[in-house]
């Protein structure tokens, strides 16, 4: 028996509240162009490479969309997604009816069923069906086995998820060493740090205020339907996310993609008009970018990566700003600095991206528990090669996208503790906990506390 052609295709509904931030959902209403069989398929095999060691974005790059349209590689984006997001209970609730391992391809192929049957809304038949299709494509042989294990499932799932939750990975969808660490340093906020990093962010948006105002990007906003709400003078919420590129003005500048707790770095920075910039680790650019928005400063825009630095460029261009871009190691001045010390330094340090997993839930199953170690001391190096480049009265703002301490307030007291002249200056952070510790929890439903998670500490060099 062959698998299902596209021209059998059947129409599968929207997997509810699974698409990626400035990426389309599938539309229920249209037929996909091949089979979910297919689609299935290829959304396993990109789970299994980041298992591999890619990011979800270059494991869907690496699979075979020839066939897809728009729709259809959504809809894959969706599958891949969704099962990465609750990866912890699909895989312990694929054990408890097996009793040996299956080819990894097949075990795949049954995490995204098992997704589908539980996160999404189509017909359960369907879903089975075609993952069988799916299975039979790779191996004949494990049909009826795969046939079996659905349908096992599909007799008591609360029971099967409740046996998958007796476990830390499957309770919370995020591996044993992740949740023993959150436990351990956060033991007032650790449940809901995993809750949030299991949600999904909002596509929030950044008004371009050199540009347009919230009211006139709202208006056009309006004029083409696109229900969104204004949270600032800067800030905008979309209702449902979907493509940037299609929003009236992105291509025009008039407004970027930046999560909420990101917006709130350059405002904490303080740049004014006149002032010279450093940021130290600029790409993709959208902190510098938004420093640049706030004030007619100096800015060098740098950062190791000599690759990713173009889109920093290209969001400059976009934008209708001017800052100076640069390939160099922030903490190795000699080449590149001319010895003018900076008013204000931005580190958004490289990190396990640990408080930003809602929106790259492959990050929970590519880091290890030795990365946070092996970053921090990246971290530290930067913090120490760039504090002689600031000059006295100077604020160096220090920022990560995670929730792990040795990379966080760890890191902020090392540093205090090494340099006579830094001091911390006390900030107020919206959320819970609107702390002085920097913390800023991922996920929330309310206006001020739906955001990722960052840190933030901000370090003055005292003056002589």
């Amino acid at each position: 028996m062959k698998p299902p052609s596209a021209t059998a295709a059947p129409v599968f509904k929207k997997i509810a509240g699974t698409a990626a931030a400035g990426r389309p959902a599938f539309d229920s209403t249209k037929p996909p162009s091949v089979a979910l069989a297919l689609v299935q398929r290829r959304a396993a095999e990109a789970v299994l490479a980041v298992l591999s060691g890619n990011n979800a974005d270059a494991a869907l790059a690496r699979v075979d969309t020839s066939a897809f349209d728009g729709a259809t590689r959504a809809a894959l984006t969706d599958l891949t997604y969704g099962t990465l997001r609750f990866l912890g209970e699909l895989r312990a609730i694929v054990r408890q009816f097996v009793h040996a391992k299956p080819e990894p391809l097949i075990e795949a192929l049954l995490w995204v069923a098992i997704y589908e049957l539980a996160h999404s809304k189509t017909a359960p038949h369907v879903i089975v069906s075609q993952a069988v299709a799916a299975v039979e494509a790779v191996n004949r042989g494990a049909k009826g086995f795969a046939n079996a294990v659905l349908r096992n499932y599909m007799r008591e799932p609360e029971a099967a998820l409740a046996k998958a939750m007796e476990h830390d990975e499957g309770m919370w969808n995020h591996p044993t060493w992740w949740v023993e660490r959150v436990r351990r340093e956060q033991p007032e906020w650790w449940e809901a740090i995993l809750r949030g990093g299991n949600g999904h962010g909002p596509l929030t948006l950044r008004v371009n205020r050199r540009r347009a105002t919230v009211e006139q990007v709202m208006a056009a906003f309006e004029a083409k339907k696109i229900e969104a709400e204004a949270l600032s003078d800067a800030m905008i919420v979309l209702k449902r996310p979907r493509p940037v590129e299609r929003l009236p003005g992105f291509r025009d500048g008039l407004f970027s993609v930046q999560d909420a707790g990101a917006q709130l770095a350059a405002t904490l920075l303080g740049a004014k008009d006149g002032m010279h910039v450093l940021d130290a680790c600029a790409a993709p650019g959208g902190k510098a970018a938004h420093v640049l928005e706030l004030a007619d400063c100096k800015l060098i825009a740098l950062d190791v990566d000599g690759e990713r630095l173009k889109r920093v460029a290209e969001n400059f261009d976009r934008l209708g700003l001017v800052g100076e871009v640069r390939a160099a190691d922030a903490a190795t001045p000699a080449p590149w600095w001319d010895g003018v010390p900076f008013d204000r330094i931005l580190i958004d340090a490289p990190c396990t991206g640990s408080g930003v997993v809602r929106r790259h839930p492959d990050g929970k199953w590519l880091k290890r528990d030795s990365d946070v170690e092996q970053l921090a001391a990246q971290q530290k190096r930067l913090i120490d090669g760039v504090w002689p480049m600031l000059k006295p009265g100077g604020r160096l703002l220090y920022a990560t996208c995670s929730v792990f301490k040795p990379e966080n307030n760890f890191q902020v007291d090392a540093a205090l503790a090494l340099h006579a002249d830094m001091r911390r200056i006390r900030i107020t952070l919206p959320g819970d906990p609107a702390s002085a510790s920097g913390q800023l929890l991922p996920g929330g439903n309310r206006k001020t506390h739906n955001h990722d998670g960052y840190f933030y500490a901000l370090l003055e060099k005292i003056a002589s």
